[in-house]
């Protein structure tokens, strides 16, 4: 056969093999009248995030007649409703740690709607961000200090959520006093006292709502609502969640401790627990030991009775008769 013959029979085969695979895929990708080939239920619905009528947070109006503010509350719940593994994660979380901030905000008479400053800053988890801000609430050495928290090289206060959460109630309980708002009281939480003060005066207002914060504050609070909006009712934004879904309260008691431990590990061992455990129920304690100098009285949780098993006595430590 000739070798023009061979090209021509080339690309006719070329050609009809173009032919059969653009009829496949057309016969695949389309239907009559131009319609999807996948049926109704099996596209993801994308849509807009209705907003509500009207809005409070923390006991306070949020003015969504205004066009900037409702159109920054929309960013937010977009980002946060259509962010779905992250936002899941939020909201299996809640239960568990919501049931430890709730009471400690009563007890400080702060409004419950600043649990979400928690999730907003750490997603409800014991996370060091790189300028050093430590824990559920993000706080730095310098706040850590103000408000009593004990950090070293074998205690971190910050990691400890009943105390963190009174340290954070009490800051924002001290900018509510100084600035007569929850709304820059939250935005301090973010940006710092002395930086809002220069703002008030720069801009001459002290509403959170008309004033220019950056970027990073000036959306904190609509994530804050946002989130509020979502973890309060999770299916009317497409969350469904059965009952045994939620991450639920670990039972636990609590050891008092006013000596040295020379050993973690023994100590998990010796209330029926390992250590791995010890240090996710505690994880403000740092080292594998606790020299504790001063005697100082600590008090670590252990999973409950019911829960573990007790071993043998081990000699790394007593508590005092």
């Amino acid at each position: 056969m000739s070798k023009k013959a061979l090209f021509i029979i080339s690309v006719f085969s070329i050609l009809l093999l173009v032919v059969l695979i653009g009829g496949f895929s057309t016969h695949q990708c389309s239907r009559p009248g131009g319609e999807s080939p996948l049926k109704k239920d099996e596209i993801q619905h994308i849509t807009s995030i209705p907003l509500p009528g009207e809005l409070y947070f923390a006991g306070e109006r949020v003015p969504l007649e205004n066009f900037d503010v409702s159109e920054s509350l929309e960013r937010e719940l977009m980002v946060n409703t259509y962010w779905h593994s992250q936002t899941l994660l939020f909201i299996k979380k809640s239960k568990r740690y919501f049931a430890a901030i709730e009471p400690i905000l009563r007890d400080y008479n702060v409004p419950d709607d600043m649990k979400y400053l928690a999730v907003a800053e750490s997603g409800l988890a014991n996370v060091v961000s790189p300028a050093g801000a430590t824990g559920f609430w993000q706080i730095l050495d310098g706040t850590a200090n103000d408000y009593r928290l004990e950090v070293n090289d074998e205690v971190d206060e910050r990691f400890h959520l009943e105390k963190s959460t009174k340290a954070a109630s009490q800051f924002l309980k001290d900018s509510y006093r100084k600035y007569g708002s929850w709304a820059l009281a939250a935005a301090s939480y973010n940006m710092g006292r002395g930086n809002i003060a220069k703002q008030i005066e720069r801009q001459k207002s002290s509403d959170y709502y008309n004033m220019v914060l950056g970027d990073e504050t000036g959306r904190y609070l609509y994530r804050l609502i946002a989130l509020k909006l979502i973890l309060e009712d999770p299916e009317k934004y497409g969350y469904y969640l059965a009952r045994d879904q939620y991450y639920t309260e670990i039972p636990s008691t609590l050891v008092e401790v006013d000596s040295a431990i020379t050993s973690m590990p023994d100590f998990a061992h010796y209330y029926g627990i390992n250590y791995k455990m010890l240090k996710e129920l505690n994880p403000w304690l740092r080292d594998d030991k606790l020299t504790n100098p001063y005697r100082k009285k600590y008090q670590i949780k252990i999973i409950d009775t019911k829960y573990r098993k007790v071993s043998a006595d081990t000699a790394f430590y007593k508590p005092r008769e």
